[in-house]
Formats: C-alpha cells, structure tokens, sequence
C-alpha cells in the first residue's frame, strides 16, 4: 500500500473521533512495517488517550515501523506524561509520515525536531488538506493565537 493508502487509513480512523475529542483534534495513527498494519487508534472521548500512545500499545513491538498520524505528534502534555514523541522514539519507529503541522505550542516543530534528532525519518503533506479539514475547527482556534 502507498503512503496514501496509509494515510486515508488514518483519516478514517480519525474521522470516528469527530466531535468526541473535546477541544482536542481527533487525531488517527496507524503504524506498518513491511505493509502490514501493526495497530491503529484515534484520540480518545474527551481527549485522552492519544491516538498514538494508544496505536503504540496495541500493537506491541514498532521497531523499525513507519506511523502514519493525521497531524503532528505532541511533543508536551498538559498532564505531565509521556509526549507522543517520545513514545514514538523509545517505541523504535524508524519513519513518521505527518498529514499536518500542528499549531499548537505543545507540538508547533519542537516533536519533529526531536524526532529527526533522534534518527528518525520525518515527511509532511501527505492528505494534508484533508487532514485539516477533518479538525478545521481546532487549526482555526490554534492558528489565530
């Protein structure tokens, strides 16, 4: 399957999440290796979990996988646990394809920066628009700040 392919995947698992998150965007993420779906998860109601704390936990061993994540990993949480970049990076993924950048000063490149840092291969755009139009109201709120 392509990153394309992949990534409506994510999309779709997001899309279950509209409107359940809070003010939180319903983030998916589903991680392959080697084309085959290893785990996949959205936002939880209200927020929490996140989509790929929760991908990561399901599916068990990630080394060397590719996620696939509708907007880009946090790399702060508000309740003091672990990033999703840092879930990310000690979970071994070698390559992390992100739909969208998020606003939002808990991810705004400081994630992706740590990913890369750490070795990881980091690309943008793939679905972006939609992946900004399935939380248009969360880029709307972040963007004008």
């Amino acid at each position: 399957m392509s990153d394309r392919a992949h990534m409506q995947r994510a999309l779709d698992v997001a899309a279950t999440g509209v409107g359940w998150t809070g003010e939180n965007p319903s983030v998916g993420c589903v991680l392959v290796r080697d084309g085959v779906v290893l785990g996949q998860a959205r936002t939880g109601d209200t927020g929490r979990p996140h989509a790929e704390e929760q991908a990561i936990e399901g599916a068990g061993d990630v080394r060397g996988a590719a996620a696939y994540v509708t907007l880009e990993p946090c790399a702060k949480r508000s309740n003091g646990a672990a990033s999703c970049t840092d879930r990310l990076i000690a979970a071994g993924v070698a390559r992390v394809v992100i739909a969208a950048r998020d606003p939002h000063p808990f991810a705004a490149g400081v994630g992706v920066e740590r990913l890369q840092a750490a070795g990881v291969r980091v690309e943008f755009g793939v679905l972006e628009e939609e992946a900004r139009a399935q939380n248009a109201e969360f880029f709307a709120r972040w963007e004008q700040s």
